[in-house]
């Protein structure tokens, strides 16, 4: 049976880079184009050498193809997503620009009125362990990014369950590839190594979507407040969420119910002991580990991922998968790399 041909718009990116490397072995699909400004007209491996394997032109502009994901930076992508959108070829979308349902909230948030704001309605949400079916059925979805994949993961099963009341806190740290490959004096060697700080505070442009997200498993929830802290290694997300319980229950309670809930989600893990981020480096997993402080009567729940992984391409990856009909793992690591 002939494979899938799809096409990747900006290659040049830490998602898109990590996209061609993930879909590359992928055995159901096979990657024929990809663009990118800064590299137009150069091998793909002259750019990547780690990439040399793979035999491609990186192009100004995308050839035809069955499948297309958008990794551009947002604002940028759904204009050049909708060419395709409006021929029927199936699209997952890595940038932020049809996360949101709200299209007032882009102008707020992100500071761009959407170019197709009718398209936000008919976008899913692609968290495939919340939307697997919706995904299935969709033609355009939306990648969620790499701190709601992990904040949204870590609550969901007490959220669906309804167990929490009131606020929710969530304390995100990222690696430095979730800045991007663009020159920025705070990824710059010396002034990250070393070093972590908080940034965005009440401002990050992924709180609207984490607080989108866990409003509509329980609309009954409080504000929801974010914090990104940016910590000197190359990847992985970690993402510790607060929430108080309506109602006493015992660490064992929160871990029968999560690992219940998870059980047939392939790229979640619920541990025993708080995971590391070293644990999902390079693979699409999610660990997960809820536990419950008895003296505030707070539920304390981790998530670890990698953020270009599960974060971004691998998680498109799944979501790709899903669209076509493949198996939901076709493609996607699930052992991490060590060292």
């Amino acid at each position: 049976m002939s494979k899938i041909s799809v096409g990747i718009l900006n290659v040049t990116g830490y998602a898109g880079v990590e996209l061609a490397r993930l879909l590359a072995n992928h055995p159901h699909v096979e990657l024929v184009s990809v663009t990118g400004r800064s590299a137009a007209g150069q091998k793909l491996g002259q750019v990547f050498p780690h990439l040399a394997a793979l035999d491609l032109t990186v192009e100004a502009e995308l050839a035809e193809v069955d499948f297309v994901f958008s990794a551009l930076p947002h604002h940028e992508s759904a204009g050049q997503l909708l060419p395709f959108i409006e021929k029927g070829v199936p699209a997952v979308d890595i940038s932020a620009d049809f996360r949101l349902r709200d299209a007032a909230l882009y102008e707020e948030w992100y500071g761009f009125r959407h170019p197709a704001p009718l398209l936000l309605s008919e976008a899913v949400y692609g968290l495939p362990e919340l939307y697997r079916s919706s995904i299935r059925s969709s033609k355009l979805v939306a990648n969620p990014g790499c701190y709601p994949t992990a904040s949204i993961l870590a609550l969901a099963p007490a959220l669906s369950a309804g167990l929490v009341a009131g606020n929710i806190i969530v304390d995100a740290k990222s690696g430095l590839s979730g800045a991007g490959r663009s020159l920025n004096l705070r990824s710059h060697y010396c002034e990250a190594n070393e070093d972590v700080w908080a940034y965005a505070i009440s401002s990050h442009r992924h709180q609207p979507e984490i607080a989108q997200e866990i409003k509509a498993i329980d609309p009954s929830i409080g504000a929801v407040v974010f914090t990104p802290h940016l910590v000197p290694m190359t990847r992985g997300i970690l993402a510790t969420c607060y929430a108080p319980l309506k109602a006493a229950m015992t660490t064992e309670q929160i871990a029968a119910l999560y690992a219940d809930f998870y059980l047939d989600k392939p790229f979640v893990r619920v541990t025993a002991e708080p995971p590391h981020t070293k644990h999902v480096a390079g693979s699409n997993m999610c660990l997960v580990h809820a536990t419950v402080d008895v003296r505030s009567g707070l539920l304390i729940a981790v998530a670890v991922i990698d953020n270009l992984v599960k974060g971004a391409a691998g998680q498109a990856v799944q979501n790709m998968n899903l669209m076509l009909g493949l198996p939901e793992s076709s493609g996607l690591p699930r052992i991490a790399q060590y060292p």
